[in-house]
């Protein structure tokens, strides 16, 4: 069965001294479309824009310094120890959507902190609908990059990623960009429907609908880190557990207020 080829370059354009990755425009595209969410919703609930600007700010450095680090820590360390002048190369790919969650949830209590008329809690609830978008674009990225591999699969679907082997794989990068972009969308149109007494109705949807699917998908995933070769979990999984569990307990303390009223 022939199956599609993927031979795309990761850079976008080439000026020499100047280069722009796909991967940079998928990301760009996250945080852009981000913020077009974000205006929405602090014009639908009458929050001044003027926090806009610097909220972009916080959850760009959280998302990036977050998921950067946790794939450093937790993904390659051995080779980021040989190699340090590679951390800040986020344009290479490498950012692990755990520590991505992590680091925009402590720029958002940060940005709070500094902005005590905005409850942290609503602001998460808010802010997780334009980020599941968010990582949509950067598996697109991913996908564009070559990387975050899938298993070898003989499906009709499988695709080969000519640039890394000649084998046919799951394109994972795909389903989870899918997945995220149904999640959005879930969210998104509960957002417009509903109208929560409280909030973590949402927040605890995101995390465990996201990472519940991101344990599921890592089934179908090459893992990146050698050091569970042999374990039944990855570290993937294993980090989605308790992101999973959070999730649940939002969703269950929400609806058990919700019947006492």
């Amino acid at each position: 069965m022939d199956h599609l080829v993927w031979d795309i370059n990761p850079i976008f354009w080439d000026a020499g001294i100047f280069q722009i990755h796909w991967y940079g425009l998928f990301f760009a595209a996250a945080f852009v479309t981000g913020f077009v969410i974000a205006r929405f919703i602090f014009s639908r609930e009458n929050i001044s824009l003027h926090y806009l600007d610097s909220l972009l700010v916080y959850m760009i450095i959280g998302a990036v310094v977050g998921a950067r680090l946790a794939h450093v820590i937790f993904y390659d360390p051995v080779y980021y120890l040989h190699h340090p002048l590679q951390i800040p190369a986020v344009w290479n790919g490498g950012l692990a959507s755990h520590g991505g969650a992590i680091g925009i949830a402590l720029a958002l209590y940060l940005f709070c902190k500094k902005n005590p008329s905005i409850k942290y809690l609503w602001l998460l609830d808010r802010m997780v609908i334009p980020a599941v978008l968010g990582g949509f674009f950067i598996r697109i990225g991913n996908f564009f990059n070559s990387e975050i591999l899938g298993v070898p699969s003989d499906k009709p679907w499988a695709i080969i990623f000519s640039r890394v082997d000649s084998l046919s794989r799951h394109p994972t990068q795909l389903y989870e960009a899918l997945t995220y972009l149904v999640i959005f969308l879930i969210l998104f149109t509960l957002y417009i429907k509903i109208k929560p007494r409280r909030d973590g109705l949402f927040l605890g949807m995101f995390l465990s609908m996201v990472f519940f699917s991101r344990f599921l998908l890592e089934f179908t995933k090459v893992r990146q880190e050698s050091f569970s070769d042999g374990v039944l979990l990855n570290v993937g999984q294993l980090l989605s557990i308790p992101a999973i569990l959070v999730g649940l307990v939002l969703i269950y303390y929400y609806f058990r207020k919700k019947q006492t009223i």
